[in-house]
């Protein structure tokens, strides 16, 4: 029966929930360590496996998916795209931004397809540019790119990967931990009253999350923010940490207590050149603390980093 819950974000469509626990669960347990509290066992984490659905079926063997500029389809797709664009310039200075390739890409299907795939183009060459991309591949981030739009436009993939986490949450699971777009699969299944009757998770911890994306998140969610746009608060959740880093261009808004409430605990963290890396999160000590207070419910455990705690210059970017 797991304590702690841990769901993935994109580009796990070539792990499994086994190479996966092999990964995460040290270095969650790794954060909580770095606390002082008491370090549970690592069969008390479960991971919440989703990234199969996302596998492609068939086609040649030992072959990646060619994907380019011109499979970047949905107005949905482009508009996050511009998005991550737009952020890693203002967090990258080595990144031209959307305004220098001539405004910031508002081309819609209305518009000339050559000069939509001209933008696509220009964007992806930028953010392979990047400081904290270097060396991922168009295809990869087109890939990232159409999960996350996938499972916000496609309702079977939305509710098969609901129901893998829901399959994981027991009446004793205390945590759940989701990473990036895994954080959308977590919010939604918590606030399921179909699914939550007997769930009495006492702490959300939600890292490098996109849930505070106004234009393309927020309004495909479910359900769907109140009438003033405040998010709804998962019901079967006691507490909510937020943890992102500021140059994360996934999370793109890093604090979500103005779309979900003051309920909502944000708290900055530096992952150093991996901004996105689920590792780097979970090794963070706020992530620990997060974690920490929510098996233990102790007030220490969650409390600010002291103001004299030391900080890399760099930002902690070795290794």
């Amino acid at each position: 029966m797991a304590k702690v819950v841990f769901v993935h974000g994109v580009g796990k469509q070539y792990l499994s929930e086994d190479s996966l626990a092999r990964d995460v669960v040290p270095e969650l347990l790794g954060g909580v360590r770095l606390t002082g509290a008491p370090v549970p066992p690592p069969e008390d984490v479960g991971i919440a496996f989703y990234g199969d659905i996302f596998r492609p079926r068939g086609g040649r063997a030992g072959l990646e998916e060619p994907l380019d500029a011109v499979d970047v389809e949905s107005d949905e797709e482009f508009a996050l795209l511009m998005e991550w664009w737009a952020e890693a310039a203002a967090t990258d200075p080595a990144v031209p931004g959307p305004d220098a390739a001539g405004g910031r890409g508002t081309v819609g299907w209305a518009g000339s397809q050559l000069l939509r795939i001209d933008r696509v183009r220009a964007a992806l060459d930028a953010l392979t540019g990047a400081q904290f991309l270097t060396g991922v591949l168009d295809r990869l981030l087109i890939s990232d790119l159409q999960q996350m739009v996938g499972y916000l436009t496609d309702d079977t993939i939305r509710e098969r990967a609901k129901a893998r986490l829901a399959a994981r949450i027991t009446p004793g699971t205390r945590v759940v931990v989701a990473h990036s777009l895994g954080s959308v699969v977590a919010y939604e299944t918590l606030c399921d009253p179909e699914l939550n009757a007997d769930w009495d998770v006492h702490m959300l911890v939600t890292l490098g999350s996109p849930l505070g994306m106004r234009a393309l998140v927020l309004p495909r969610l479910r359900p769907q923010p109140a009438a003033g746009g405040l998010g709804r608060w998962p019901v079967a959740v006691r507490r909510w940490t937020n943890i992102a880093d500021a140059t994360d261009i996934v999370a793109v808004v890093r604090e979500l207590r103005p779309a979900f409430g003051d309920r909502v605990t944000d708290v900055p963290v530096r992952n150093g050149s991996h901004m996105h890396d689920a590792t780097r999160y979970l090794t963070a000590v706020e992530a620990g603390r997060a974690t920490a207070a929510g098996l233990y419910g102790a007030q220490a455990y969650d409390a600010p980093p002291s103001a004299t705690e030391p900080v890399p210059a760099d930002g902690g970017t070795s290794g």
